[in-house]
């Protein structure tokens, strides 16, 4: 059995047994402060977490995960007592006693059991389902066709109170990774969830720091308070009111006329965020990538050179620097250095170098006719790709380069699903866990949730991926990964532009605003004003 502290980076960890944690049997930290504070929020299409795929702030308020990761990727257990395994693949999930959801039901492996299974059977059609994708039955839940022959996921295992024995498909180092608080999909789910499913859907009864006391309304919010029994640290603020808008625009304002505290700031704003708020702007590098996929499929890109030049052609600070205030950090690898282990600083053709760019153009064959980046309207994105159309207009002495953009999002999905994208096109990946794994396994294995945007997926990186998963202590699992990225840059399939960011901004009514890497913590944010 492999077992770690709670001061071990989480990196691909089997065995998590035992040390610190964030949540002990009494409670811990100081009493809430009177007073809340105010949150904007995008309108949840569902709160109850299995199902969500927008309410991501109001539920990590008001449920507690199984395990949690630090800002310097230090993991500790929540709900969780331990997790551990002598295989990576069978792993025994031993709860905290004592700890109840917010109408008093008792928290127990049945909880989870209860809640995966409806996370998981694809009649029901809820978002997180693939999350439970690597658990032993999933299959049998989600056939290709007909009616799934179970209901149950066989790899999940209720074997006491507190005791939850997990079975996966194959070893998976990371699973412990995975029940952190961005995976929804593994919270666990009192009675009343499946008693009243769409009373429960407006006003979920959670086991985390904040209780909902009235319903959410729709295009207004609710508020949350404080929930007196919850067993883990105990939250910096008494309520906190989450107050639903349709454009983070208008939030952004009303942050700077005090009418909300805190809100997310919108890629169109960030030019102009640092002068706005200076030290109230809060940013956070992200376990998420923004980059270019190319149309391997072309001829036209068959060439690694060709490829290459495209992108020694940008100039990422300059574009960084014009258009979102620096707060962006340019990609120079294909993992963000948020997720554990990741090597930084090893793709060379990441680098702003305009004259080797024209030379492997050159070697390359050239280029004629037009060439185009196609991109989401509405998003934002429009000055991001003007720039980099001229510049690649400019840095290779191609004659037209146009940045074109869909009429919305929609329309750029279904044609990238359709493979009816001629040219480059904008790309993003976010991990919802901090592990290379998440990013490497989405973007460029045939199973991933965004091979349509990389078009790639090698047997060498596959088998990289693999023995990465099944590595029997953590520094040889994260060279391992960090082996595969760099397999995946010999055949440059795409190409990276920046690490993502989380950035938010603050009235001066809070203090201790701490962002990452699972997004926004709200219980650690105190009133002060």
């Amino acid at each position: 059995m492999f077992t770690a502290p709670a001061s071990l980076s989480l990196a691909l960890v089997l065995a998590l047994a035992g040390a610190g944690c964030s949540g002990g049997t009494s409670g811990s930290g100081g009493a809430a402060k009177t007073g809340g504070f105010t949150v904007a929020v995008a309108e949840p299409d569902h709160l109850t977490p299995g199902r969500s795929t927008v309410g991501w702030d109001q539920l990590r308020v008001l449920f507690a995960p199984l395990v949690a990761v630090d800002t310097k990727g230090a993991i500790s257990y929540v709900q969780a007592k331990s997790v551990t395994s002598t295989d990576a693949r069978h792993w025994t999930i031993e709860l905290r006693s004592g700890w109840k959801f917010h109408n008093g039901e008792a928290v127990t492996a049945q909880s989870y059991a209860d809640a995966w299974n409806a996370t998981a059977y694809a009649p029901n059609g809820w978002s997180g389902n693939g999350q439970l994708a690597g658990i032993e039955g999933y299959a049998a839940l989600n056939p290709a066709k007909g009616k799934p022959k179970a209901k149950t996921l066989s790899g999940v295992k209720v074997v006491g109170a507190t005791t939850l024995e997990v079975t996966l498909t194959s070893p998976d180092s990371q699973f412990p990774l995975q029940l952190t608080p961005s995976q929804l999909g593994f919270y666990p789910l009192p009675k009343a969830a499946f008693t009243d499913p769409k009373g429960y859907d407006k006003k979920p009864i959670g086991n985390g720091p904040f209780k909902m006391t009235t319903a959410w309304k729709a295009d207004e919010g609710t508020t949350v308070k404080a929930y007196a029994a919850y067993r883990g640290t105990r939250p910096k603020s008494s309520a906190i009111t989450f107050k639903s808008y349709a454009d983070l625009n208008t939030a952004y304002t009303d942050v700077q006329a005090g009418n909300v505290d805190l809100a997310y700031v919108p890629v169109s704003k960030y030019g102009q965020a640092k002068a706005d708020f200076g030290d109230r702007l809060y940013t956070y590098d992200a376990p998420a990538l923004e980059f270019m996929g190319l149309p391997l499929q072309d001829k036209k890109f068959k060439d690694i050179r060709l490829r290459k030049a495209l992108s020694m052609a940008i100039d990422r600070s300059a574009v960084n620097k014009a258009i979102y205030g620096g707060l962006y950090t340019p990609a120079t690898s294909l993992t963000p250095s948020s997720e554990v282990g990741a090597e930084t600083d090893i793709c060379d053709a990441c680098a702003f170098d305009p004259a080797a760019a024209k030379k492997l153009l050159k070697e390359a064959g050239g280029w004629s006719g037009e060439l185009t980046i196609t991109y989401p309207g509405g998003l934002g994105l429009d000055e991001l790709y003007k720039a980099v159309a001229n510049q690649l207009r400019q840095n290779l002495d191609i004659g037209s380069v146009k940045a074109v953009p869909t009429a919305d999002w929609a329309e750029f999905s279904e044609k990238a699903f359709a493979g009816k994208i001629t040219g480059l096109n904008h790309s993003h990946w976010g991990a919802l866990y901090p592990s290379m794994q998440a990013t490497l396994r989405g973007i460029f294995t045939k199973a991933g949730g965004c091979q349509v945007c990389s078009h790639y997926s090698d047997g060498d990186v596959d088998k990289l991926l693999q023995q990465a998963d099944t590595a029997s202590d953590t520094a040889s699992a994260a060279k391992l990964y960090n082996d595969a990225q760099k397999r995946v840059l010999q055949d440059f399939p795409v190409i990276p532009l920046f690490y993502g960011s989380y950035i938010y901004a603050s009235t001066d009514k809070i203090s201790g605003v701490t962002v990452g890497p699972a997004d926004i913590e709200l219980s650690r944010i105190s009133v002060v004003g």
